[in-house]
């Protein structure tokens, strides 16, 4: 069972038959059809934008690669995400740590530089040891570095957690992800927890959800017709996944906070949306490769 994309008929932007005639006829051949690209968006810094929730009303709609060629890229794959338009300008690039001993993913605003002391790093993905929870960190110091009063001690940015399947690999994946909530101006709450003890992920199982979202992947409806379990991507997704997904808010399942699937095999589109950031979408979809034994 796979999500697949909504069939080319649900779709927002598929063209009618006759539209479709009309426009062969008028320009001789026809074009074919391309997903709906990103709104051409401006920053003056990187690693700002990156980090910063998007505006309201505005879905970035970006595009991620898979770099699998080198001796070790099969195993350690580099990750690139791009705005998905005709600038196709660079975000950010991520990679597996080789010697690790848990699922552990720098993600860097250069596709050049991949280490931890470089100064482009700009957060990072870490799993527990089953792979089935993960945290998301920004670039600020740990928090046995930081000063006394923590302001400079790095914030988590989100934790993703992955239902064990009881189906195995009969059914769609369940995700769940927990992100820091908005104060005012739109400003992200500061998380800066002194000990995993008082991170996202605790807060969440000890149901202490003050100042935090909790968001959940969108349940797809079962299509007797294909046999399969559907979504309706409007278009962004081309191709069947058990990665392709949507999250949402339990109070209004029409909000899609960010979306992730599948065109080519190794590139997926990734669109988020408010309150969301890059960095919390692309970690988001970086865990989604990870390899989950439990979750399969």
């Amino acid at each position: 069972f796979y999500f697949l994309p909504a069939k080319a008929s649900d779709s927002d932007d598929s063209d009618s038959e006759a539209e479709k005639g009309k426009k062969k006829k008028g320009k001789g051949k026809k074009k074919k059809e391309e997903r709906p690209p990103s709104p051409d968006i401006e920053f003056d810094s990187l690693e700002e934008f990156v980090l910063q929730p998007a505006q309201q009303g505005v879905t970035v709609k970006c595009k991620v690669t898979r770099d699998q060629r080198g001796l070790d890229k099969g195993l350690y794959p580099t990750y690139y995400l791009h705005l998905d338009n005709e600038k196709k300008v660079f975000l950010l690039a991520g990679r597996k740590r080789k010697k690790s001993t848990t699922s552990n993913y720098l993600i860097s605003i250069d596709p050049t530089d991949l280490s931890r002391g470089g100064e482009n790093f700009i957060g990072k993905l870490r799993s527990n040891y089953l792979g089935t929870k993960f945290t998301v960190f920004d670039n600020a110091l740990h928090p046995d570095r930081a000063l006394p009063d923590m302001s400079n001690a790095r914030q988590e940015l989100a934790a993703i957690i992955y239902e064990t399947n009881v189906l195995g690999m009969k059914g769609p994946r369940r995700l769940t992800v927990i992100i820091p909530g908005m104060g005012k101006n739109s400003e992200r709450v500061p998380i800066r927890p002194r000990s995993d003890n008082d991170g996202l992920l605790m807060k969440f199982q000890n149901r202490k959800l003050d100042n935090l979202i909790e968001l959940h992947n969108k349940t797809p409806t079962w299509n007797e017709e294909t046999a399969s379990h559907v979504l309706n991507f409007n278009g962004r997704v081309t191709q069947a996944s058990i990665k392709n997904f949507q999250i949402v808010h339990s109070k209004d399942l029409d909000y899609i906070v960010m979306q992730f699937g599948r065109v080519a095999d190794d590139a997926f589109t990734l669109d988020y949306s408010y309150p969301m950031c890059a960095v919390q979408a692309f970690a988001i979809a970086l865990s989604s490769f990870d390899g989950k034994i439990t979750c399969e």
